[in-house]
Formats: structure tokens, C-alpha cells, sequence
């Protein structure tokens, strides 16, 4: 009872950010679910935990977090997004000769949606319900590209969220960042498998939100400059064919 309890101050809570303009302090918050300001900040503290809330720490406020949009569009991102993405992912992989996956954003988390294997490539470690580190792959960068710098710092508050492997710092991490949204895509080079790499592009929606990245995973020995240009234009050009179906 007590656990439907708290779950019914989280949801009530939810209710309350998504029917305001802006982020509200948690004393505001406090005084609408009729909770002692210590049960609202735990309650805050377990939302942003999970990405349901942001606290934007410069305004002493929060405000709804990446994970609500995720439960928002989860239906659209489950059946649509995956129907209508499919075909161009398939196609991709006939293009390229290379293994192509989907991914969208689940927290600090990607979560492979559509995988499509080329044959005779290497097995990947992704699989659709497979989650990795956003920050350690190419599809969870172009993502985090796509987000402004206020959500992306909601996210990685700080080096203890980042895991090893790829950037180190909040700053490290923003200043790849900048390194995505120049070139249009985001590499990953043995972050996940020591021989493999892999280059992914941000599927937009129509708000110019990021609900979705493409992606080719391929072995690097294998690939020479050439073709890995021609991967990186195949990326991008799915990535827009997608969104614009969107």
C-alpha cells in the first residue's frame, strides 16, 4: 500500500509539471501534493533518477525530463516509428553491405529497436531490447546532438554518471557533442568491440526532436576512406528519409 502510495504522489506530481509553463521550485510542488518539502525533494530525487524530472539547478526548479516524452511517443516509437523505419533501415543495409540498427533514447540509455544483419558481417553485441551507455555509442551521441545543452546536462550531471570507455567529464562529453552537430553524425570507433566502428545520424521529427538514431556498425580494418564517406552520406540521407516519413 505504501509503494501505491508513493507512486500515486509521483504521478500527481508528473500531472502537475506537465500543466505548467515552466519548471516550479519544489516548494511549489510541496504545497500542491500536500507533502512535507522531505518527502517532496525524495520523491524529486527518485523522478530525476529515472529521467521522468530535470532540476535546473541555476533556477531552483524542476521540470519534466526526457523519459515523460519517451512514455508520451512510447506507442509511436513501439509500432509506427519501427513500421515506417524499417524499410529504410533494410535498404541500408543492401547499400552499404553492412550491419544497420535503430535505437532511441531511454534515459542515459540507447534501446536498439530494429537491428538488421548484413551477411557474411560480424555479430554485433546490439539486439532489438538491448541497452548501452548514450555516451559510448555512436547511435546514443547523435541523439544527445540533437538535445539542447540543458537537457544533455540534466542527464550527465557530473564524471560519477559517465561510464568508462568514452568521455570522462560533462565538459568532455559536451564538446563531442559539438563535434556531432558539425559533421551532421556521430562516430564510434571500438568503444563497444575493440574491431569494430560505427556511424550514426539523428531521425528528427517535424519539431526538430531527435526520436530516433540510424545506424551502420562495420569492422574498420575492412574499410577504407572511401567507403566509409560513402556509409556516413548513406547515414544521413536514411536518417532524413526516415523523419520525413514521420
Amino acid at each position: 500500500m505504501a509503494n501505491a502510495t508513493a507512486a500515486g504522489h509521483a504521478l500527481r506530481a508528473l500531472t502537475h509539471l506537465a500543466s505548467r509553463a515552466e519548471p516550479v521550485p519544489a516548494a511549489h510542488l510541496a504545497r500542491e501534493l500536500g507533502l512535507p518539502r522531505s518527502s517532496t525533494y525524495h520523491l524529486l530525487a527518485v523522478l530525476v533518477e529515472h529521467g521522468y524530472v530535470v532540476h535546473y539547478p541555476e533556477d531552483h526548479a524542476f521540470g519534466l525530463g526526457t523519459a515523460v516524452h519517451e512514455l508520451g511517443a512510447g506507442y509511436q516509437r513501439q509500432d509506427p516509428l519501427t513500421r515506417l523505419a524499417r524499410p529504410h533501415v533494410e535498404r541500408l543495409v543492401d547499400s552499404t553491405t553492412h550491419n544497420a540498427h535503430l535505437a532511441v533514447l531511454s534515459g542515459r540509455d540507447v534501446l536498439y529497436v530494429i537491428e538488421e544483419r548484413a551477411a557474411g558481417r560480424p555479430s554485433l553485441v546490439t539486439d532489438v531490447g538491448v541497452r548501452l551507455p548514450a555516451s559510448l555509442t555512436a547511435s546514443g551521441l547523435a541523439l544527445l546532438a540533437a538535445l539542447s545543452r540543458r537537457q544533455v546536462t540534466a542527464l550527465h550531471p557530473s564524471a560519477s554518471v559517465l561510464p568508462p570507455g568514452g568521455p570522462r567529464t560533462p565538459s568532455a562529453l559536451r564538446r563531442e557533442l559539438v563535434d556531432v552537430r558539425a559533421r551532421g553524425f556521430a562516430v564510434e570507433e571500438g568503444s563497444i568491440s575493440p574491431e569494430l566502428s560505427s556511424v550514426a545520424a539523428a531521425v528528427l521529427d517535424r519539431d526538430q526532436h531527435p526520436v530516433a538514431s540510424v545506424a551502420v556498425t562495420y569492422r574498420h580494418d575492412d574499410v577504407g576512406e572511401a567507403e566509409r564517406t560513402g556509409i556516413e552520406e548513406a547515414v544521413r540521407a536514411t536518417a532524413r528519409a526516415i523523419g520525413a516519413r514521420l
